[in-house]
């Protein structure tokens, strides 16, 4: 089911994920592909909108605001100024805690 191994962990691409969601659903591949599509795609556009989305037991994504800050360049070891910016939080609902313990 997983293909790719990267410091002794498997990743899930988005085609397995496809393939395994059309499996257990007894869907075709192209439903799953579009239902996931359709579900990345709301997630997006409610946290574009600013809002939260939340799945109860499976976790809650949201924006956060990252001030402005200094950091190096680790080639010359310059501070360099980093500009502020919006970033997406994943914070993991207890059932999926709980299933990965």
């Amino acid at each position: 089911m997983f293909n790719q191994t990267i410091n002794n962990s498997t990743i899930m691409n988005k085609t397995e994920l496809i393939d395994a969601m059309a499996a257990d659903a007894g869907i075709s591949k192209a439903a799953a592909k579009k239902s996931l599509e359709s579900f990345l795609g709301n997630v997006e556009g409610a946290l574009k909108s600013g809002n939260r989305v939340s799945l109860v037991g499976f976790g809650s994504w949201s924006v956060s605001e990252r001030a402005a800050r200094e950091g190096r360049n680790p080639q010359t070891g310059k501070t360099i100024q980093i500009a502020a910016k919006k970033v997406v939080k994943f914070k993991a609902g207890s059932d999926l805690g709980k299933a990965v313990n």
